[in-house]
């Protein structure tokens, strides 16, 4: 009897083997350098340390500055990550006002530079709409804030070469920088990188010391923020071992007034290391000029 093709359909596609999935697509390689875990860690004695922390080496440090619109975000996240590898660090905003965002973009909550403490607006904001500001990362900010320094600092304020004593030396990053001057100012944003360069030319230079400005590129969020901070002490270590051997080569005669062979050798060889520094970090555009205090 002859088989009906309709059973024979039947019973093939019962047997049939599915095909197999394809092989997944290989992982994309980020070209972006990722950002290190935030852990802590215990010492031996039992207490909590940053797992970023970097112990004193006892060789020589540079000191820095660093600047964002608000000193809120990008400046304090570079200065937390100096200090934490022992370097004298100050911090400062540019704006007119600290400005923090709101329920809404017309609604911004603004405060006084140099007055209103971070602890007092932490303590505002979570007063306000905890909710919110712990949602959009206000509250986490703020918390690492208070833990750096006393309040935002402006710029324009800044009274350079005035001791720094008093309610600064609790700041982190305080010890190295009580003279009040800086070798380096690194600035977040090219309209800070303007408000720093213009300052200093009205300024009128009154202590003839030079001071090498350098803008990298960073956006205003947390994400970036925390990118732009390794960023920023990458080029620090960099710019800190051309000064080294400078210093080894020539003596440090002069440097502190910002004279002298090797400071003019580590003036020289800034550009070429923030070179180097742009390609290991091509995505943060960088800015740089050599001022004077």
């Amino acid at each position: 009897m002859a088989l009906d093709p309709r059973l024979a359909r039947m019973s093939d596609s019962r047997t049939a083997v599915p095909p197999q999935p394809p092989p997944p697509p290989p992982p994309i390689e980020s070209t972006q350098q990722q950002e290190p875990s935030e852990e802590v860690t215990a010492t031996p004695n039992g207490a909590v340390q940053d797992s970023r922390f970097r112990p004193e080496d006892g060789g020589f440090k540079l000191k820095f500055c660093t600047v964002c619109a608000n000193n809120q975000n990008r400046s304090m996240e570079a200065h937390l990550r100096l200090s934490l590898a022992s370097y004298p660090v100050i911090s400062f905003g540019t704006g007119s006002l600290v400005r923090l965002p709101g329920p809404s973009i017309t609604q911004p909550n603004v405060y006084p530079f140099n007055v209103i403490s971070y602890d007092q607006m932490y303590s505002e904001l979570s007063a306000k709409d905890s909710r919110l500001y712990r949602a959009n990362g206000l509250l986490t900010m703020l918390e690492r804030n208070r833990g750096v320094k006393f309040a935002p600092e402006r710029w324009q304020d800044w009274p350079v070469g005035k001791p720094r004593l008093d309610k600064y030396t609790q700041d982190k990053g305080s010890k190295g920088s009580e003279g009040g001057v800086v070798d380096v100012v690194i600035t977040c944003e090219e309209r800070c990188w303007d408000a720093v360069v213009d300052n200093l030319l009205e300024r009128g230079s009154p202590l003839n010391r030079p001071v090498h400005v350098i803008n990298v590129d960073i956006k205003d969020n947390h994400e970036e923020g925390l990118i732009g901070g390794s960023a920023i002490l990458d080029l620090a270590d960099s710019l800190n071992a051309a000064a080294r051997e400078e210093r080894e080569k020539s003596g440090e005669g002069g440097w502190t007034e910002g004279t002298g062979d090797a400071r003019t050798g580590f003036d020289q060889r800034v550009p070429e290391v923030l070179a180097e520094w742009q390609e290991r970090w091509p995505n943060l555009a960088a800015l740089w000029t050599l001022a004077w205090f």
